[in-house]
């Protein structure tokens, strides 16, 4: 977690032609266990903050996917 609302994601795929935006809404995909096609960059897609949409999950969903329930 990044304060309360954000959380912080390092990833291994350069910032060219969008490339570590596709990795990250695979990551996030593959752990809430949805299709790639529901997670998307929304906002910031050439900023280092970013804003993402997970469509058709709800909230509870997310975080269980990301570990942040207890």
């Amino acid at each position: 977690m990044y304060g309360e609302k954000a959380l912080r994601l390092s990833v291994a795929a350069p910032p060219v032609e969008g490339e570590a935006n596709a990795e990250i809404e695979r990551f996030l995909a593959t752990l809430m266990g949805v299709k790639r096609s529901r997670v998307v960059v929304a906002k910031g897609a050439s900023s280092r903050n970013k804003l993402v949409f997970v469509s058709g999950v709800k909230p509870e969903t997310v975080q269980e996917g990301l570990g942040l329930t207890r």
